[in-house]
C-alpha cells in the first residue's frame, strides 16, 4: 500500500497478482516464441534449484516440527532463492561466466508463477512457514474491513501537527 501501512488489501493484493501474471505472460511467450532454443536440462535444473535449496529443506523441517516453529534459517533460505534479486544475479552471472541463453527464462517463470499463481512472494519470520492466517493480522483484516478511512486522515492530520 505504502511505506507506513506495509500490507494489502484483497483487491490490492490481486492487482499485484495481475502484474505478476503479466510479466509471467510474458516469459512464458518468450519461452514458446524460443522453444527449440532452450537448453531444457539448464532450465529444468534452474527452475527446481530454487525450490530445492528454499522451500523444500523449511517444508520438510515445518512437518516434521511438533508445534510449527522452525530455524529462521529456513525463511532465510526461502526469501533468498525466492527473491528476483538473486534471480536477476544468477542469470547476470550465467550470462557473462557461461552465455546468455533462453534457459534463464526458468527463473522468471518460476517465481512469477509462485507470485501469480499461488500467492506465494517472500515469508516474514512472525508467521508459520506453510500459509495459516496469523491471529493478528485476521483481527486487523476484520477491523480494517469495517474501517471508513476516517479517523486514519484524523491520526495522520494529529501527527502532521506534533511534527510542525
Amino acid at each position: 500500500m505504502d511505506a507506513e501501512n506495509r500490507f494489502e488489501t484483497r483487491t490490492t493484493f490481486l492487482l499485484l497478482r495481475l502484474e505478476w501474471l503479466g510479466g509471467l505472460a510474458v516469459c512464458s511467450v518468450l519461452a514458446v516464441r524460443h522453444f527449440s532454443e532452450i537448453r531444457w536440462a539448464v532450465f529444468i535444473a534452474l527452475f527446481v534449484v530454487i525450490d530445492a535449496i528454499g522451500y523444500l529443506p523449511g517444508a520438510l523441517a515445518f512437518r516434521r516440527s511438533r508445534d510449527g516453529r522452525i530455524s529462521r534459517w529456513y525463511f532465510v533460505a526461502y526469501n533468498t532463492m525466492h527473491s528476483l534479486v538473486t534471480a536477476g544475479v544468477v542469470a547476470g552471472l550465467w550470462a557473462v561466466l557461461v552465455k546468455p541463453e533462453w534457459a534463464l527464462l526458468a527463473l522468471p517463470l518460476h517465481l512469477l508463477g509462485d507470485r501469480a499463481l499461488f500467492g506465494n512472494s517472500l515469508k516474514p519470520f512472525g508467521v508459520l512457514f506453510e500459509p495459516h492466517s496469523h491471529p493478528a493480522y485476521a483481527d486487523f483484516e476484520r477491523a480494517y474491513s469495517n474501517s471508513t478511512g476516517e479517523n486514519s486522515g484524523e491520526s495522520r492530520r494529529g501527527a502532521d501537527a506534533v511534527r510542525l
